[in-house]
């Protein structure tokens, strides 16, 4: 559909109409951070049908159309969730399924690529809204930017073995919202045919379903993976339809017939299903939720008779037969990932550390440990002990260990593991991120232990504005050098499947292949290095071999 752009004064805001399937949309034009630039802002946009009522749990339903013309000043609602980081509940709706569209131009000479972004936070909490995810660093450099919601917890993931619910209704909440974006982009001046999918943490985990998804089959160009791919320890199913009855359970309702459970599970409010998650993990062993933030995340679909699966197989043995999308991929990880848990690892009210010694075998990913028997346990995770403890307990006094441990231990083997068994199929690259600044938001504690680096989730803040966090970017600061390098790495990623297409960023970066390995060290500068964390990834390799998986 074309654009028909209406463009209204209103005392010192100017506003702007365009129309999509849907209807009409009234949006905002709005400075970026730094004043530099201008860009059309469009929140609150539905991309599918409220999926309340006897919708909740199922497949999403595509949008209906309204009358008139449609505020797209504000967000919608965001998905009913728990801040795991807070441990409050955050007020939210069931009517959630909103994306935001921002472009610096709605009528550009040639259409502008489109980048689409999928929030992390454990499939358990978050949204595409601005107080993370501000657009300015990249329409700045003229890309679009979409955002999203998807439904969180036991809304998006409860799996009932059944037609009606067979698990991943979050996960297709995003393949509507990509559809959407397919059908819809050119009225905000935006190129369908250039679409780069990207996520951090639980969202690059999605974006790497979405590679093997014959439901997410052409909708996206590119791809980038920001700290997250499929199967990582926090987001192994385990159990799934056995957790939704225990879960029914929990909450006095005693029927084994998973119609009923339904039914019963629909009439409750939201949030006394979220509120479970303690009880579901107190019966299960411990082994089993270790790294784990929540009971519900994507799984593997059976055959119920559904319309569509969104995933039939293990993303890994996809990878094995090379039945991938072709597009252009980079990948990425932060220095200390793990370092967003210290403030949990220290604090003695929830006793991580004393856990790993009482405990030892937590020392092995949960991946191993459902496959494996005790002699086995017992041999790696002493060989684990060995090679980040030199076979001390564990404590305080040996933190930087414990967060290197944890950051391989979580997700930074199974990235490798997945670029690894990733198919030639397109460009691919990978870097590590290592900027240091005030902007390290998450990182900031590990000074006390003499890890000066990004944490999880720091890598964002340097992509995107927080407005919640009202970080200061002088344009003289060393900060704003560094939002600047990698917004435009990013952007030229998204423009030519090619983080350095010139020398504008003073480095050549080589793709990545699986004999030498090439990466990129983002920095004060972008350097480039062979063959990353070599020694962790060795040792990692073994233990999986030990167990019998495939590294």
């Amino acid at each position: 559909m074309g654009a028909i752009i209406i463009v209204l004064q209103w005392i010192s805001c100017e506003y702007v109409e365009v129309e999509v399937a849907q209807g009409q949309l009234r949006g905002e034009l709005l400075d970026t951070v730094t004043g530099e630039a201008k860009y059309y802002s469009f929140k609150g946009i539905p991309y599918a049908k409220p999926p309340v009522g006897d919708l909740r749990f199922k497949d999403p339903q595509p949008p209906e159309p309204w009358d008139g013309v449609r505020n797209a000043t504000q967000h919608g609602s965001v998905c009913p969730q728990i801040d795991l980081l807070n441990s409050i509940v955050v007020p939210g709706s069931e009517d959630c399924l909103f994306l935001n569209v921002y472009t610096p131009n709605l009528t550009p000479e040639n259409p502008l690529p489109v980048m689409v972004f999928i929030h992390g936070g454990g499939f358990k909490f978050g949204s595409g809204n601005v107080d993370v995810y501000g657009p300015d660093f990249l329409v700045a450099k003229d890309v679009i930017v979409v955002t999203m919601n998807y439904r969180l917890d036991v809304l998006g993931f409860l799996a009932l073995g059944t037609k009606e619910v067979p698990g991943n209704a979050g996960m297709k909440d995003q393949v509507l919202a990509l559809k959407w974006v397919n059908e819809n982009i050119e009225s905000f001046g935006g190129d369908n045919q250039n679409i780069t999918l990207f996520g951090e943490s639980a969202g690059a985990s999605a974006v790497g379903y979405h590679l093997v998804s014959p439901m997410s089959k052409d909708l996206f160009q590119k791809a980038i993976l920001q700290s997250g791919v499929p199967s990582m320890d926090p987001h192994i199913p385990y159990r799934t339809v056995e957790r939704a009855f225990v879960l029914g359970k929990s909450l006095n309702i005693t029927t084994k017939n998973s119609t009923e459970l339904l039914l019963s599970l629909q009439e409750l409010p939201a949030v006394d299903l979220l509120n479970r998650t303690a009880y579901l993990f107190a019966s299960e062993s411990i082994t089993h939720i270790v790294f784990k933030f929540t009971p519900f995340t994507p799984i593997i679909e059976e055959d119920y008779g559904q319309e569509m699966i969104f995933v039939s197989e293990d993303p890994f043995d996809t990878l094995n037969s090379g039945n991938v999308s072709n597009v252009d991929i980079m990948f990425s990880y932060n220095k200390y990932e793990m370092l967003i848990m210290l403030p949990y690892y220290v604090n003695d009210t929830y006793r991580y550390i004393q856990r790993y010694n009482r405990y030892p075998e937590l020392l092995v990913p949960s991946k191993i440990l459902m496959k494996a028997n005790s002699d086995d346990i017992y041999y790696l995770w002493n060989k684990i002990n060995d090679f980040y403890f030199g076979n001390k307990s564990i404590s305080v006094e040996n933190m930087p260990e414990f967060i290197q441990y944890a950051g391989f231990a979580s997700l930074v083997y199974d990235v490798h593991r997945f670029i690894r068994r990733w198919p030639q199929v397109g460009n691919v690259y990978l870097f590590k991120f290592e900027c240091i600044s005030s902007r390290n938001f998450y990182g900031l504690p590990g000074a006390a232990y003499g890890l000066i680096g990004p944490s999880h989730f720091d890598d964002l803040f340097y992509v995107f504005d927080p407005k919640s966090l009202q970080f200061p970017l002088p344009t003289d600061s060393k900060e704003y050098k560094l939002v600047q390098q990698i917004a435009t790495v990013f952007t030229n990623f998204a423009k030519y499947g090619n983080p350095t297409p010139d020398s504008t960023l003073g480095v050549a970066w080589p793709q990545y292949d699986k004999s030498k390995q090439a990466y990129a060290i983002i920095a004060d500068n972008i350097t480039i290095d062979y063959k990353p964390d070599a020694k962790d990834i060795k040792f990692w390799r073994k233990i999986l071999e030990y167990a019998h998986i495939k590294f």
